[in-house]
């Protein structure tokens, strides 16, 4: 019987073993990360989550980065309210901030490849924010709407985490060319 129990426990104990090894040697995941090659010459990456405001009304956020002949053109934030719910104002930049002081101004732009968004649709520029950030933190983002309001959306770790993969990830791509 003592025979057994110690099989039995240096099984365990060689199955614990074997699962710390593999967690250890694992490639770190890109959850929601895709690549698109869009058209011959031209590859997007994206990363799409869905944020709530503070209405409760969720706004899907995409974060994307193109190249078209391996030149870069930009990381942009896509924001996408519910239509007829929320109306973006064209006329003002998206805030981002911290849970401390920092805080950002997000230009309102389009990407080369866009010419129009809908209403409730806005796209903004996030290649200095990224570049900013050091870490993965809570991000509040401040979306400007028409008649002078604001749509409060909060970007969590994990989202801002998956941003900054994204931003990095493509850098290094970029640089190899």
């Amino acid at each position: 019987m003592h025979h057994l129990w110690r099989a039995l426990r240096l099984t365990i104990l060689a199955l614990l073993l074997g699962c710390v090894l593999l967690l250890a040697m694992a490639e770190p995941a890109l959850a929601s990360i895709h690549t698109y090659h869009e058209q011959p010459g031209q590859t997007t990456y994206r990363s799409r989550q869905s944020l709530r405001d503070q209405s409760d009304l969720a706004w899907q956020a995409t974060v994307f980065k193109r190249y078209t002949e391996g030149i870069f053109q930009g990381t942009y934030l896509r924001l996408v309210g519910f239509p007829g719910q929320a109306t973006t104002d064209p006329g003002r930049d998206l805030v981002v901030e911290t849970g401390t002081s920092a805080q950002w101004q997000a230009p309102r732009q389009l990407d080369p490849q866009t010419q129009a968004l809908p209403d409730s649709v806005a796209q903004y520029s996030m290649d200095a924010v990224l570049d900013d950030l050091q870490h993965p933190i809570p991000l509040t983002l401040r979306v400007p709407l028409q008649g002078g309001g604001t749509a409060r959306l909060v970007a969590a770790p994990y989202v801002v985490e998956e941003w900054l993969q994204l931003y990095t990830m493509v850098e290094a791509v970029s640089t190899a060319d």
